[in-house]
């Protein structure tokens, strides 16, 4: 059942990134590009997301246990440190460069031409690589 449950969500998401323009590398620099060409309807889509997460909070809060089994993650630490900073900044200029982040580039592998692959790859590649980079930035940082 959690299987289905998880190709269904999957399905429902890549379908709504593919639909509101997120998976369209063109529309996506042109949300970020303030300063030139600026594509504000991007705009509605995150403002879009904002709203279901915000009732799907409150059920979680008064839910024992998720429906399907297991457990929720724990809450995220409200900490903005080093690592926040500089992990938000390699993803924005990613983002920006290629114009895909992680959910729009599966979405959009079924179209997404060899474009999508390399972008894939690279993305894999990052998450292989970044458990070792941030054990060498936590061994450079000064003893809090």
């Amino acid at each position: 059942m959690r299987l289905i449950l998880s190709f269904i969500a999957g399905a429902l998401f890549g379908t709504g990134l593919y639909l509101s323009g997120m998976t369209d590398t063109d529309k996506v620099q042109g949300w970020l590009d303030i300063f030139g060409d600026w594509d504000p309807t991007l705009a509605f889509v995150m403002g879009g997301a904002i709203l279901p997460m915000a009732i799907a909070w409150r059920v979680t809060r008064r839910a024992r246990a998720p429906l399907v089994g297991g457990a929720f993650p724990a809450p995220a630490d409200p900490e903005v440190d080093r690592r926040l900073v500089i992990g938000s900044t390699l993803f924005g200029m990613g983002w920006g460069l290629s114009g895909l982040c992680p959910g729009p580039a599966v979405a959009s592998l079924s179209f997404g031409g060899t474009e999508g692959l390399v972008f894939l790859i690279a993305m894999l590649a990052g998450m292989f690589l970044a458990p070792g980079v941030k054990l060498r930035l936590d061994r450079a940082s000064p003893a809090e």
